[in-house]
């Protein structure tokens, strides 16, 4: 039994749901996103809330059953209230600097900066040189994006300089002990 596609997903008000067949999209105040569901999971909208429905109870229905309802909840908050990943920059000279809401110029140690190109939907915020926002609708478009970036540099063990997330632990290694 999936507990998590039982649960009916609430809409909040300046969110509309248009359900086509096995295509969803949801429209709200921050954009609109669309979905293709797999076949046998249904969406049935009932004064103000959805609920996700499957066909059978084979193993992989059940696997899609709360998968599907997870995506939807996510596209309802992300068109509602939009998703952020917040990234910190630690070393010294290591900085970020915005060009427009759509462009980072990263100096992370290496002989050039780093730019990066936001895909659609998505918008840098750089409010100190060693912060970084990035916002947008799809949760799943913020978060590779946050990765990419981190992956440019990525913290090391012994001074944990790098991109990281914020409040991501790094675990220290211990140097080369002196001889």
């Amino acid at each position: 039994m999936s507990r998590i596609g039982l649960k009916p997903i609430t809409i909040p008000n300046g969110v509309t749901v248009a359900v086509d067949g096995s295509d969803i999209t949801v429209k709200g105040p921050k954009g609109e996103l669309s979905h293709e569901l797999p076949d046998g999971i249904t969406v049935n909208e009932d004064d103000g809330t959805l609920s996700v429905a499957r066909d059978s109870d084979a193993r992989q229905m059940r696997a899609l059953h709360g998968l599907s309802r997870s995506l939807i909840s996510n596209m309802v908050e992300g068109v509602s209230e939009g998703f952020t990943k917040k990234l910190e920059i630690v070393g010294v000279g290591y900085r970020a600097a915005a060009k427009g809401s759509d462009k980072l110029e990263l100096a992370l140690g290496f002989s050039h900066p780093v730019e990066v190109v936001a895909p659609t939907g998505i918008t840098f915020e750089v409010p100190t040189p060693t912060e970084i926002f990035v916002r947008g609708v799809d949760k799943q478009a913020v978060g590779q994006v946050a990765a990419d970036i981190r992956k440019l540099r990525k913290p090391e063990p012994y001074k944990g300089k790098g991109v990281r997330y914020a409040g991501e632990r790094i675990i220290r290694k211990a140097g080369k002990a002196a001889g």
